[in-house]
Parts: C-alpha cells; sequence; structure tokens
C-alpha cells in the first residue's frame, strides 16, 4: 500500500469548501487586484448592490446580515489555508462592511457613492470598535467585524446626514 506523503510545511490539497470559501473571500477576484484589493471589494459590492438597492433597506440589511456570516466562515477557512491572521487577498469583509453602511443610503447615485467613501474613510481609521475588532477577535470574526463595525459608523454618518436633509 501506497501512503501519500505531505512534506511539512506543505498544504495539502483544497476541498470543494475551500475552493467555494476562496471564490467568496476573494470576492470574485477583487482580492486578487494587486493594489488596493480592499477598494476593489468594495467596489466589487456594487453590481449586487445594484440589482438590489430597489427592493430596500431591509433587503440590503439583510444581504448584509448573509455576508457577514458567509464573510466570517470564508475568511476564517482562507485565512487558516493560507497561514494569515488577515491575509489582503480576503475582501468579502469590505464587501459586508459597505452594504451595512448602505442600509442608511437612500437609492441614488449620491447614496451609492456616499456610502463607499464614509465605508473606506472608517475602514482606513478604524474608529471604536473597529480596531478592537481588528486585535481582539480571531480569525474570521476579527476579518469581518471590523469592517461591520466601520459600515455602521458610515450608516451612522448618512443617517445624521439625513436627518438634517444633506443627503
Amino acid at each position: 500500500m501506497v501512503e501519500s506523503v505531505v512534506e511539512p510545511g506543505a498544504r495539502p490539497p483544497a476541498t470543494a469548501a475551500d475552493k467555494v470559501a476562496h471564490v467568496l473571500a476573494v470576492w470574485f477576484g477583487c482580492g486578487h487586484v494587486p493594489v488596493a484589493p480592499g477598494l476593489a471589494g468594495t467596489l466589487g459590492a456594487i453590481p449586487l448592490y445594484l440589482l438590489l438597492r430597489a427592493h430596500g433597506p431591509a433587503v440590503i440589511a439583510g444581504t448584509a446580515a448573509l455576508l457577514t456570516l458567509v464573510g466570517i466562515w470564508a475568511a476564517e477557512r482562507v485565512a487558516r489555508r493560507l497561514g494569515g491572521k488577515d491575509p489582503q487577498i480576503i475582501c468579502i469583509d469590505e464587501t459586508a462592511g459597505v452594504f451595512v453602511t448602505w442600509i442608511a443610503a437612500r437609492p441614488t447615485l449620491f447614496g451609492l457613492l456616499a456610502g463607499v467613501v464614509l465605508f473606506r474613510l472608517f475602514d482606513q481609521t478604524k474608529p471604536w470598535p473597529a480596531r478592537l475588532a481588528e486585535r481582539r477577535l480571531p480569525g474570521g470574526l476579527g476579518i469581518v467585524l471590523d469592517d461591520v463595525a466601520a459600515g455602521l459608523w458610515g450608516a451612522a454618518v448618512l443617517l445624521i446626514a439625513r436627518f438634517f436633509g444633506l443627503g
């Protein structure tokens, strides 16, 4: 009987679940963009948002929740496979985070763009509790929930702007 031997440090072959997780974690290739894969993941969310925004904020919120849950699973699996805490190619977290911001956006071009800009601002600056989530939560939870927290900040700013008639 011949046993398969895996060299120390070598990864076992990817399973079907690993492949699905990878495609989702890199948001259908956005994470493989060589410069600013996080921005690419944010922009890569736009087609899905455009398909769903006419159905209202409840559908956007449901999509944000689904992306968050799937993102945690996919990011955990890919990070473990690649051996990093938060590999740069993972960008489903940005996709989930910008969807959280878009919950509060009006379904207009201005709402879409304001959501992208605000989310990216808060994703980069990581105000509380985003930085805390990034540093303290393990694996997929930390990878995704810091972006969800940034998305909440973006949504809050959009809601405040709308309250004052600016959005």
